[in-house]
């Protein structure tokens, strides 16, 4: 089981976002039953494979085992992956893109560089793991708490300048074999609710 995947099927995400298959999706961290996911959700056994069934199709769910109940072969299901998330393409032309966006500063251009880091990421991962090989990355996080807009109007500055000056030293436009590699860095207010965890 994966710790996330990334959707990139329109068909699949309307399979995923709808909120019965969800639910299942989320019981299914371990092999189940459609029977006893019955008893978990509270929908009939018939209406679970039912949905089972929709998710299995989209390779959302994959048979673990079977075990036998009474005179019965039973199916035990998982999900594929711990969580989700729906790839931008997965929107078509509505999808978000930064290239649409003019200014740089705004919500909107992070949303859509961060959009298109899903996209970009999630196909490249795909890729990787049909030819069972790894996928190079890089991430960062981290909490910074400015004292005033000044320090972090500083620190833009600063960090921009760095990144400026380490791109400058490793980029080669004429290394053979040479792969060019995506570097966004983002900040935001981090929300209120997570600011003392």
């Amino acid at each position: 089981m994966l710790d996330v995947d990334v959707i990139a099927d329109p068909a699949a995400a309307v399979v995923a976002l709808d909120p019965v298959r969800s639910r299942l999706l989320a019981e299914l961290t371990e092999p189940a039953s459609a029977a006893a996911l019955a008893t978990r959700v509270g929908i009939t056994r018939q209406k679970v494979n039912y949905h089972l069934r929709a998710l299995e199709q989209h390779q959302l769910v994959a048979v673990a085992g079977e075990r036998k109940w009474g005179g019965l072969k039973e199916r035990l299901l998982v999900a594929t992956a711990s969580s989700y998330v729906v790839a931008p393409g997965a929107l078509g032309a509505a999808a978000a893109d930064p290239a649409r966006s003019r200014d740089r500063l705004s919500a909107s251009y992070l949303i859509a560089l961060s959009a298109r880091a899903v996209q970009e990421v999630g196909d490249l991962w795909r890729e990787a793991r049909a030819k069972d090989k790894r996928l190079a990355t890089l991430s960062l996080d981290a909490t910074v708490r400015f004292r005033s807009a000044a320090d972090r109007a500083d620190f833009t500055r600063e960090l921009s300048e760095a990144v400026t000056t380490l791109v400058a030293r490793y980029h080669d436009d004429t290394a053979p074999g040479g792969r060019a590699h995506r570097v966004v860095l983002a900040a935001y207010p981090q929300p209120r609710d997570q600011e003392d965890a």
